[in-house]
């Protein structure tokens, strides 16, 4: 039954599907940031990526830096992109690149605008405008839920998270993966205590092992910097909400993962090469862990919350849900999706399962959340070390 179900999207011309069609104004560079910013403040419906760092991040940062500004470009929900730099050479390299990969992409630079920012925003708003209205023409296809690969967050969360929210987004994660398609979840930290648990569910032994080593490389660096990884996760809220250990809170929190095949890890902002679920090594904070996710191509976040968490992705369409009676009932314009019936015992999990599962569907095919009503969404990528 599973299979046969669809939604409407925007089908690419390298194959990939959108569940929006937007312009991206990407800025790689600090410098153009605010220029990147009021083109996109000026142009209706335009999203904006600005990095601030360019010049000097090097090494691993370097090349996570460019995969996740291509990974973004690039990102299926993303119908064109205008790229606003400061450094030319690069601008062509990446234009180049993300043209290759099949996607419209229109680049501007401060080189090219003789240094005046303000010239750089009237063009800058030209280009973007026509992207825009080249968009509008687009129709939506009926496309299988194969085609759909969700980003699964948590944050803020209580215990609600655990016993309920969590599980019921495994529940349909499962369904989304039988049906073909595809998953992911992060925040390595977070599996902390679980190693057993997923490396039973992997693919082989070598995927088993990778989920041992990114924990255990996580745990390292913790050491190194001083850091008590116990004192520090959970956090204050989760504390106050009623979570006591790291284990208990990452027991809670892999249940989003569901119960399929986990098919491999990745790094940050790195794309699966097939479908099926999948683990990616990267940070427990939601921003930086949602985001790269979303550089990896989910068109579509779950993102689950006890007492309340108001981050969402910019470009991935982020369905914010809650199993916390008082929560769903203060946060109305902020929770897309009321879970409480699982925890108040007014409802069973397979059939709370079918309604997310609908609202998966209705936000895939146009239907918008509350973060993107109130544009609360961001994209921040990672650092991993100093620039030169």
């Amino acid at each position: 039954m599973t299979k046969q179900r669809t939604f409407q999207g925007y089908t690419r011309p390298n194959g990939t599907v959108g569940v929006r069609n937007d312009v991206l104004v990407l800025s790689p560079t600090g410098l153009t940031g605010p220029t990147a910013r009021r083109i996109a403040g000026n142009v209706a419906g335009a999203k904006l990526v600005a990095m601030p760092y360019a010049s000097g991040v090097v090494g691993e940062d370097g090349t996570l830096r460019h995969r996740a500004l291509i990974g973004l470009a690039t990102h299926p929900n993303v119908g064109g992109v205008l790229l606003v730099s400061a450094n030319e050479p690069e601008m062509e390299a990446m234009a180049a690149e993300i043209s290759d990969a099949g996607q419209r992409v229109e680049s501007i630079s401060l080189d090219s605008c003789g240094q005046d920012a303000l010239r750089l925003t009237n063009e800058g708003m030209r280009l973007a405008g026509h992207l825009t209205k080249e968009l509008s023409r687009q129709k939506r296809d009926p496309l299988p839920l194969s085609k759909l690969f969700l980003a699964l967050e948590c944050g803020r969360s209580d215990p609600s998270s655990g016993i309920a929210a969590n599980p019921l987004v495994g529940a349909v994660v499962d369904r989304v993966v039988d049906a073909g398609g595809s998953a992911v979840f992060g925040e390595t930290m977070e599996w902390y205590g679980t190693e057993d648990a997923l490396g039973a569910r992997a693919a082989n032994d070598g995927v088993a092992q990778d989920i041992r080593n990114a924990i255990a490389r996580r745990e390292d660096a913790a050491a190194a910097a001083g850091m008590d990884l116990i004192g520090n996760n959970p956090g204050p809220t989760n504390i106050a909400a009623g979570l006591t250990t790291l284990e208990e809170k990452a027991l809670g929190s892999v249940a989003k993962g569901g119960s399929r095949t986990i098919q491999g890890v990745l790094g940050i902002a790195e794309a699966p090469t097939k479908p099926g679920l999948y683990a990616m090594d990267g940070p427990w904070y939601a921003p930086e862990s949602l985001t790269g996710m979303v550089a990896a191509g989910a068109q579509i976040a779950l993102f689950t919350t006890g007492p309340g968490n108001s981050f969402t992705s910019h470009l991935a369409p982020t369905i914010k849900l809650s199993a916390n009676i008082e929560t769903v009932q203060r946060l109305s314009e902020q929770i897309d999706f009321d879970a409480s019936a699982l925890t108040s015992g007014r409802a069973a999990l397979e059939d709370v399962a079918s309604d997310l599962l609908d609202q998966v569907i209705a936000v895939a095919s146009g239907e918008i959340t509350w973060g993107e009503i109130w544009n609360e969404g961001e994209e921040v990528i990672s650092r991993l070390g100093a620039s030169l």
